[in-house]
């Protein structure tokens, strides 16, 4: 069964008990930890040991499992950390971006250098480290992913594949999706309104109000047999109230379970959160 949740940051102006509690309240299996230095850090690295058990109280409380972390920087130092606690918490997959700049051919070549050794070290603690392509890094689209797949071999390592990226690098995520599935590990996903810089506004980014044909998306990753978790990732500015946010999880929530449901990737019967 796909499993699907959502990042913290989208609950970034609320403290983790609350993220946690409506991401459950809204039908999701799991969330995904946003430890994003100077965004959301609703787990701190510099003090993770204080948190992690109460976290997991927590996550366990609402009957949803911890799917992943984004920390997003490339600093080996902090990533140590990243792992060290994804491997305390049974989070599986930690993920990031590439960095560099698109069309640069020495950033490209930094950018899986960097990216090899950190599996490699992501790998020693028994976490897999998801790299995804990202519009204006140095890994952008699915020929620059398929290099880094290609030189990149280490089983810590695998694909964040991320719909809105791809689409407003200029590609179809339905089509671009089959040709990089054997190494993904982790989906974030989001809709956006053309093929933009930016993601745009938080309710344009909910699944369904966009552009991005996430249907035909879906049926990728049902057809190439994935079954990894599927995480709703929006990003927005602060000053959302916490209605705004969880009716942006909701109505997601409700467009992908319809989606996978129809195609045999999720239960008829997904159990609902007890307050």
């Amino acid at each position: 069964m796909i499993k699907l949740g959502v990042n913290t940051v989208l609950f970034k102006d609320f403290d983790v008990e609350t993220a946690l509690r409506h991401i459950a309240r809204c039908g999701y299996d799991g969330a995904e930890l946003s430890a994003i230095k100077g965004m959301c850090e609703h787990l701190e690295l510099d003090r993770w040991q204080e948190q992690a058990e109460t976290v997991k109280a927590i996550a366990d409380e609402c009957g949803i499992g911890l799917l992943s972390m984004e920390v997003a920087s490339l600093d080996e130092t902090r990533l140590t950390k990243a792992f060290e606690a994804a491997a305390a918490l049974g989070i599986p997959i930690v993920n990031v971006g590439p960095g560099g700049k698109s069309n640069v051919e020495e950033d490209l070549a930094q950018s899986i250098a960097t990216l090899a050794r950190l599996s490699a070290l992501a790998h020693s603690y028994g976490v897999t480290l998801c790299v995804k392509a990202h519009v204006g890094n140095a890994i952008y689209n699915t020929p620059t992913t398929l290099r880094a797949m290609a030189a990149i071999q280490n089983p810590g390592f695998g694909i964040d594949m991320d719909p809105s990226h791809v689409y407003r690098a200029g590609e179809n995520p339905e089509e671009a999706l089959p040709q990089v599935l054997s190494r993904v590990k982790h989906i974030h996903i989001r809709d956006c309104k053309g093929r933009t810089a930016g993601p745009g506004d938080i309710f344009n980014q909910a699944c369904g109000r966009g552009d991005i044909d996430l249907a035909a998306y879906c049926k990728a990753m049902v057809d190439g047999g994935y079954d990894g978790p599927v995480c709703l990732e929006v990003i927005g500015a602060r000053g959302h109230s916490l209605a705004e946010v969880s009716i942006v999880a909701a109505e997601s929530y409700g467009y992908l379970n319809a989606c996978l449901k129809r195609l045999g990737a999720r239960p008829s019967d997904v159990s609902t959160y007890v307050i």
